[in-house]
């Protein structure tokens, strides 16, 4: 590639550590000429990430959010911008989370609690960033939100439960929330990753299992690689992408068109 994202300043949620696909982003957009700010969820991330930037003698600025919390939300966003003179381009939205013991077995017992969780992290944490993050974009001339979903959305993925509700719910907020935005040259879409070996999916019962079949069955013959992902959302944050909201881009090898 050849510099596409010089000039564009992005707002990654969600990097953890070395393997989350949210960090791989983060280093693909720098590659690309991007500027990059992090919000994690505490202390303990923040340490990680400091850690991570150090290693790769890059100096980014990292803001503390819980993103189920709108007023850190919206302190968040705007801290972040302001590291850019009040201006942002892009947002990664790569939040999820769901109670352990939820992630096995029957989805049935599902109890209100951990169905409430599941939501509020990892669906209603995109609209309350793209509210936050609306003006800031606006201002800049428009810019692009991107999330990150699994195809546990549309079909039933052994283990993936009250996760797949969840992610359903997130690919129609993408849609909608496209409808809302681009009025304002704001596009909205979602990556659906194969399945990557992360530490969030490290909490899904028999992911290893999920793994296999991925590898033997996508057109590709193999699993992806988190930079493969990164890739994909690396394309629909440039203006290469300028004509692309409201889709789910399938990153899993093509593991999704085999029936």
């Amino acid at each position: 590639m050849n510099d596409i994202m010089v000039g564009k300043k992005i707002l990654v949620f969600g990097a953890r550590n070395k393997w989350s696909i949210a960090w791989h982003c983060a280093t693909a957009l720098r590659r690309e000429g991007a500027s990059v700010a992090f919000s994690v969820y505490g202390e303990r991330e923040q340490k990680d990430v400091a850690s991570m930037l150090e290693k790769a003698e890059w100096d980014a600025p990292i803001v503390l959010c819980n993103a189920t919390n709108d007023e850190e939300v919206e302190s968040a966003v705007k801290e972040a911008a302001g590291h850019f003179g009040d201006e942002l381009h892009g947002v990664i939205h790569a939040i999820a989370f769901a109670k352990r013991d939820e992630l096995k077995g029957e989805f049935v017992p599902t109890s209100k609690e951990g169905f409430t969780l599941a939501h509020e992290s990892s669906v209603y944490t995109l609209i309350s960033i793209a509210r936050s993050a609306r003006p800031y974009l606006a201002a800049s001339g428009g810019g692009s939100i991107v999330t990150l979903t699994y195809l546990g959305a549309e079909r039933v993925i052994p283990n993936y439960n009250v996760m797949g509700v969840a992610k359903a719910a997130l690919e129609a907020s993408v849609r909608y929330l496209a409808a809302d935005l681009g009025p304002e040259n704001i596009r909205v879409n979602a990556v659906s990753a194969g399945p990557i070996k992360t530490l969030s999916a490290s909490g899904i019962s028999g992911f290893d299992t999920m793994l296999k079949a991925a590898a033997e069955r996508a057109p590709l013959r193999r699993t992806v690689e988190a930079d493969d992902v990164a890739d994909g959302v690396l394309f629909l944050l440039s203006d290469l992408a300028r004509g692309v909201t409201g889709e789910t881009l399938y990153v899993d090898g093509g593991y999704h068109i085999i029936g």
